[in-house]
């Protein structure tokens, strides 16, 4: 079962898997995970999050004590949530520290309602840092405008960041500049930079979504040609970028002091469109450095029947800035669609966001002490 999973670690892929509920943490699912998937990390989301509180009832005791201090139902959803990735992150321990930190790592996002500021970002990732409380915690910040600069600073303070949502090459471009400014700056305070890590995670299978029913409304043979191709053409090129930008003087300078380098992470890897192999995204962003985030169906299709034949990203590029460039051609504009994505990614976390205080409240209602 695990030997494609196995290769694909020893490719230099890091696997985290994007999902976590109490539920997976008390069973020791996670712990097998780790031990026979080669599982080395976990993302989440206020999407992933929502899905688990509303199932089942893992989570009463917990909700009937925070009712019984008559919690806000925010400081609920932080107390719930912060509890999870900090018992998954004991759980990822060992990992961490055989790594180096590089792996073993959990991450927890802001909440995306502050997307769009930059102040109340940062403010957000120190106490999510200071909440959680330990080494191996990621924070997630939307490379949203505003999250541009909220990653400087967060990185500054020595807080190690998973940078979410991004779609485009130019954004992407914009990140990386984020991290070294961090760096630059956690330097200057005499900051240990190698205790500071950070993923930025790049986007997959949205872009063909989007992009692959704008082919469809054009209707041509040539659009159909180009049908799910997009998207591995956008990470490759990102890949591309990756590889400039920590070759560069100005990385090198850091790297003397220690620094990690921002590591590319293929998030959104699970296929939407059933007509494409369910493993598409994972076996061809087969790169040294990279982690592919994936959900627990990919995992297991993955270690099933994934196909691992070595890095799938070099001596691609070519190739891919082709294809993008016949999109482009066909009237499909690029800018447009990697902003559309990320304002819908931002609206998507929102919309989750206010899902979970709904189910929340209606739980802390639910398992409120009576009076009397």
């Amino acid at each position: 079962m695990t030997d494609a999973l196995k290769r694909l670690s020893d490719e230099g892929v890091a696997i985290w898997l994007d999902d976590l509920s109490r539920q997976r943490i008390t069973s020791g699912n996670l712990a097998e995970l780790i031990d026979q998937q080669h599982v080395v990390g976990v993302t989440t989301n206020p999407s992933i999050f929502q899905k688990a509180i509303s199932e089942g009832h893992g989570y009463d005791q917990q909700l009937g004590d925070l009712a019984a201090r008559e919690v806000t139902v925010e400081e609920a959803i932080r107390m719930i949530t912060t509890a999870d990735v900090r018992d998954a992150a004991d759980i990822l321990r060992p990992v961490f520290d055989a790594t180096g930190g590089q792996d073993g790592r959990v991450s927890i996002e802001v909440d995306p309602r502050l997307a769009h500021n930059t102040r109340a970002t940062t403010a957000e990732a120190r106490q999510l840092a200071w909440l959680v409380d330990r080494p191996n915690t990621l924070i997630k910040i939307p490379a949203t405008r505003a999250g541009i600069p909220a990653i400087t600073e967060t990185i500054g303070l020595g807080i190690s960041v998973n940078v979410t949502l991004i779609f485009s090459l130019e954004r992407y471009r914009e990140v990386m500049d984020a991290y070294l400014a961090g760096l630059e700056k956690a330097k200057a305070a005499g900051l240990d930079l190698s205790k500071i890590h950070s993923v930025a995670s790049f986007f997959v299978s949205r872009v063909d979504s989007e992009i692959d029913k704008r082919l469809d409304g054009i209707g041509t043979d040539e659009a159909k040609a180009l049908k799910g191709k997009a998207a591995l053409a956008n990470a490759r090129l990102a890949y591309q970028a990756y590889e400039e930008v920590f070759s560069s003087d100005r990385w090198a300078a850091l790297d003397k002091a220690n620094a990690n380098k921002q590591r590319p992470l293929w998030a959104s890897t699970g296929v939407k469109d059933p007509s494409y192999k369910d493993t598409l995204y994972v076996e061809d962003l087969v790169a040294p450095g990279t982690v592919n985030t994936m959900p627990e169906a990919t995992l297991e299709a993955t270690g099933d029947h994934g196909q691992i034949s070595g890095n799938t990203i070099a001596g691609t590029y070519e190739q891919a800035r082709a294809e993008l460039d016949a999109v482009e051609k066909l009237g499909i504009g690029y800018d447009d669609v990697v902003q559309l994505l990320e304002d819908e990614g931002v609206d998507k976390f929102e919309a989750s966001w206010n899902d979970l205080l709904k189910s929340t409240e209606a739980e802390l209602k639910r398992l409120a002490p009576s009076e009397g």
